[in-house]
């Protein structure tokens, strides 16, 4: 769990991955070495490089609706997400958007296009209140150069987001729009392998967020939805959705 210290008192939060940060943490101090030795990409560094990439990093509060940057903007380092929510998206000159991704706590984003020096092709932009490091490119460029784990290590994350984006062209191209919505719910189990019958489940944003991430219109979105209630396959209120047939669910539309 993630903690937050103000001078000698570390306060856990909630481990819920898309609530906003609480108000009253708004003016706490960071522990940015416990945070970065508990992220994936920096689990195995020694304390000397903490502190050296420490010494790169700066806070970012971003308030709801806020831009965290714009398409064109060029990133002198990467992002994680310490607490919040982050909507990655391509913008389109017709007034749209393209979600491309939606990072939670613990992600990070940004590093491909930091090594590229090229203009950024998406926006990002906090979808709750959100707390985020940005690491500075130069510190991260050092530890590249004199750790091979490291270097495997970012690696093995820029990799597995290319996977990640392949299976979504593959998902757009082969999958019905009802297999999307499915497959996204599924995906919301709150325990892998341990949801059978009937489980409940909260979106972790809006249903047009969810919308464009799955290249479906809302209305789309809307029409699934009630399908799949009228065949008593979910019960829909608000963002909360009860599966009330796991195994029926995912012989939907097969």
């Amino acid at each position: 769990m993630v903690r937050f210290c103000r001078q000698t008192n570390c306060i856990p939060l909630p481990q819920a991955p898309y609530e906003s940060l609480p108000e009253t943490m708004h003016d706490t101090k960071l522990d940015i070495p416990q945070i970065l030795s508990r992220l994936p990409l920096f689990q195995e560094l020694a304390p000397d490089q903490i502190a050296v990439l420490e010494t790169a990093c700066r806070e970012r509060r971003l308030s709801k609706g806020e831009m965290l940057f714009q398409k064109g903007d060029l990133l002198k380092g990467f992002y994680v997400v310490v607490f919040g929510q982050i909507k990655l998206a391509f913008p389109s000159s017709q007034g749209n958007e393209k979600v491309m991704q939606i990072v939670g706590p613990r992600q990070s984003f940004g590093e491909a296009i930091m090594f590229l020096g090229r203009p950024c092709p998406i926006f990002a932009e906090g979808l709750v209140d959100s707390l985020l490091l940005h690491i500075n490119s130069g510190p991260v460029f050092d530890l590249l150069e004199t750790d091979p784990l490291f270097a495997r290590r970012m690696l093995a994350g820029l990799s597995m987001r290319l996977h990640s984006l392949v299976q979504d062209v593959e998902t757009y191209s082969l999958r019905s729009s009802a297999q999307r919505v499915v497959g996204y719910l599924l995906q919301q189990c709150p325990q892998e392998g341990a949801c059978e019958g009937t489980f409940d489940i909260s979106l972790p944003t809006s249903k047009q967020v969810i919308a464009s991430r799955l290249n479906l219109t809302p209305e789309t979105l809307s029409r699934i939805f009630h399908d799949l209630t009228v065949n008593g396959l979910i019960g829909v209120s608000g963002k909360q959705i009860t599966i009330n047939n796991v195994k029926r669910l995912r012989e939907f539309d097969l």
